[in-house]
This record gives C-alpha cells, sequence and structure tokens, in this order.
C-alpha cells in the first residue's frame, strides 16, 4: 500500500508554495465566499431529494439490509417501525463492528445520523454529512421518512453553480492517497477501508499507474453472501486471501489534476463513481470524491464560530480528545487574527507498527478564506502529532499571509 504523490509536477509546484497550500482562487474573495453560500441555499431539499428509496425494519436481518445497499447503491438506508422512522443503518457502522453477522438484526446496528426537512439549507445538509462521514440522509414531515438526500445528488446539482464548477480538481483533492496493488490480498483493502473510514481505495499496477477501483460491493460480493463468518473473521477466511487483481472494478476512470470539478462530476454521474483517481499524466497523485466536494460545500456555511470535526478515534483514544481540542483551539485563535478559518476536518487512523505499539496518521483538511490547506502527520504519540500538526497550519497560514504571488502564478512560472 502507497500513497503516490511524491515526484508528480502537482508535488513540485505544491513544495515551492510552502508545502501543502491548495489555493481556490475562485472563493479567496469574501464577496464571492457570500455569493456562493447564498446561491448553494438557493438550492432546496426537494431539488435533490430521492423519492423512490428502499427502508428496513428493526427486525430484518444485516443480509437483507446488505442486499438492498448493494441493489441501490446507498450506503445508509432508514430503518422503518410502524411507518416511523427510527435511525439508519449504514455501510460504515458494519465495517466497524467486527461481531456482525449476516443473521444480526438491524436494530442492533441503529445509527442516530441527523436529519432533514424540506427547510434545511443545503450547506447544513453538508455540513452534516461530513461531520458524520455519512452518504444518504433521511428527510422527515414529522414522524415519516418522505424522502432521502444523498452526496451524490447535491454534488451534481452544486456544480452547476459557476463559481464551483470552475475550481480545478487539484484544488479540493485528498493527497497523498492510499492505494493498493492488483498483487494485494481483498484484506488489504479491507484493513485500508477501516482504517481511513473510507467505503473505497484506489487500485495500482506495478508501475504505479491506476489500474481500477476495488469498494464494500466487492468485499460483500467475495466475502458475505449465504456464510455467517463476520468481518471480525474475515482475515481468517481463505476469501481475504483472493488478490485484488481478481475482483476489482477495472477500466477506471480518472481525472487529470487539472481538470474542472464539472468535468469531473460529470465523469462521476456518467459512471456512477463516488470516487476518481486523480493522475498527473499517467501517475496517480490524490483522489476526488464526493466527500471532498462536500466539504467545500460545507465550509461556505456562515458560522459564528469555527467548525471542527475530528473522526476516526478509538474508544480507548478519545481519552486524548479534549486535549487535541485544546490544542487546536489555541492554533485557531492564532490564525483567526490573520484570516477567519471557515472549517476544520480532521482524521485520525492508527495501524501497527511495533508490536502492540500504534502508530497514527493524522490527516487535516483547513477551509480558510476560500482556500483549501491539505496536512498530514504521523507519531507514536497522538496529542503530540496533533500537536505538531496544528503548528504547521499556524506556519502555513502565516507563509499564505505573507506570499506576495498567488500559487497559480507560481505555476506559470514554473511551467514557463
Amino acid at each position: 500500500m502507497r500513497g503516490y504523490a511524491e515526484q508528480s509536477l502537482y508535488q513540485r509546484y505544491r513544495d515551492v508554495r510552502y508545502g501543502e497550500k491548495i489555493g481556490v482562487e475562485d472563493l479567496e474573495d469574501l464577496k464571492k465566499l457570500s455569493i456562493l453560500r447564498s446561491q448553494l441555499n438557493g438550492i432546496t431539499v426537494k431539488d435533490i431529494m430521492i423519492a423512490d428509496f428502499p427502508t428496513v425494519g428493526p427486525e430484518d436481518r444485516i443480509a437483507e439490509a446488505l442486499s438492498k445497499m448493494r441493489e441501490s447503491r446507498f450506503q445508509e438506508i432508514p430503518i422503518i417501525d410502524g411507518g416511523n422512522y427510527t435511525g439508519m443503518i449504514s455501510y460504515g457502522s458494519i465495517l466497524k463492528k467486527g461481531s456482525v453477522t449476516p443473521d444480526t438484526k438491524v436494530k442492533n446496528l441503529v445509527r442516530n445520523l441527523p436529519t432533514a426537512s424540506f427547510d434545511t439549507e443545503i450547506t447544513k445538509i453538508a455540513e452534516h454529512m461530513v461531520a458524520n462521514n455519512c452518504r444518504q440522509l433521511a428527510v422527515l414531515n414529522g414522524k415519516k421518512v418522505v424522502g432521502v438526500v444523498s452526496r451524490s445528488g447535491l454534488t451534481r446539482v452544486a456544480v452547476g453553480i459557476k463559481i464551483l464548477k470552475d475550481i480545478k480538481v487539484w484544488e479540493v483533492m485528498t493527497t497523498p492517497v492510499e492505494s493498493v496493488t492488483d498483487r494485494s490480498l481483498l484484506d488489504d483493502a479491507l484493513e485500508v477501508m477501516r482504517r481511513l473510514d473510507v467505503r473505497t481505495v484506489p487500485v495500482i499496477g506495478s508501475d504505479g499507474v491506476p489500474v481500477g477501483i476495488v469498494g464494500m460491493n466487492e468485499i460483500i460480493d467475495n466475502h458475505w453472501k449465504s456464510d455467517s463468518k463476520s468481518f471480525g473473521d474475515f482475515k481468517k477466511s481463505s476469501k481475504a486471501q483472493i488478490s485484488i487483481e481478481s475482483v476489482y472494478t477495472g477500466a477506471v476512470k480518472t481525472v487529470d489534476w487539472e481538470d474542472t470539478l464539472e468535468t469531473a462530476v460529470s465523469v462521476m454521474e456518467e459512471g456512477n463513481f463516488s470516487t476518481l483517481p486523480v493522475v498527473d499524466g499517467r501517475e496517480l497523485v490524490g483522489i476526488l470524491t464526493e466527500f471532498d466536494i462536500i466539504e467545500l460545500i460545507s465550509a461556505s456555511r456562515e458560522r459564528e464560530s469555527l467548525f471542527v470535526q475530528i473522526s476516526g478515534l478509538d474508544d480507548e483514544d478519545k481519552f486524548y480528545a479534549d486535549a487535541m481540542y485544546a490544542d487546536i483551539e489555541t492554533e485557531m485563535t492564532k490564525i483567526s487574527k490573520i484570516y477567519r478559518p471557515e472549517s476544520l476536518t480532521i482524521h485520525v487512523s492508527r495501524y501497527n507498527e511495533d508490536g502492540d505499539r500504534k502508530k497514527y496518521s493524522i490527516a487535516a483538511k483547513l477551509f480558510i478564506r476560500g482556500t483549501t490547506i491539505n496536512l498530514k502527520e504521523v507519531g507514536w504519540d497522538l496529542v503530540k502529532a496533533n500537536n505538531d500538526l496544528m503548528k504547521r497550519m499556524g506556519d502555513q497560514i502565516t507563509s499564505l499571509k505573507d506570499s506576495k504571488i498567488t500559487f497559480r502564478k507560481r505555476k506559470k512560472i514554473l511551467a514557463a
């Protein structure tokens, strides 16, 4: 498993511009940001709502819920009890709970996600999706579910707005990106999904060129059919030893790092994709998902205070959350004296590097004045790694303030 961004043109241009800054030039003007916010909130829930959607009951089996997810491509499905909404069943909940078997009742995995009404602002829906890392939310009228809003529907409609559709892919993509090779095992992909809390992983060939995508559908098709094994037993299963090469979705669609979001979303919509590998030439330099675009929409929301979301903390690590938030508050207070940040999302991953010792990887995305800043920090001590990351972020903002030449101008100079 590797992240491929090290030698690309994108990386070299990015290094000149203080490390990891990605600028959304069209949004740097706060007036334009205000116009974008207004245009986004001019989109109504009815404009993006799906009226035909699957449901399950609390007494249904997880196997039935997974079957409906597979058929509908929904990753969250409303749970209806006596005609009333009681919550959602989610791929994510199933993935994280290793003891789940196909016969487990849906009521044991109810996820209490936020809901929407016809009056909910689009930017608020995006914020809910970011905060809860979900793909679908139920739309309620009283206690009745009348529809579902999804990332894909919101993304498709929002990118019709000129300010958004002309943004370049490199300005919002996630980089570096973790991938698996076509010779990796199915279990390797599942481990990446669990650790990063994602549902799809790019597949690369021996030359580092993207060749496909492996996702939850492939996991389910090749493991969870009619047997009684749980995800927790997957590593013990012979099916965990299946080569990615034999199961991934081939004929991969990619986008160039300089393509527009309008182009990327068009590719997503045409192929019914939620994830696109981003290339510079043929090399994988990042990944663009609907979540990246939803984050951008959420960041445009007008708030009285900074929106901060930390995800990926295991139960034993939540003890450190207060210390992490304290360091975040300290650095964001300093940053706010330079520019007002709109939102900060942090995802924590951990993995065994030395026996029982856990190593942490922290990925952060800060939206500030319409600019996206991606940073990553790795370390054995979670609190220290977070503190180091926040200090780097502060240095980044100072560099951004002191810069007299825009990122794009620098890139053009380098390319000349």
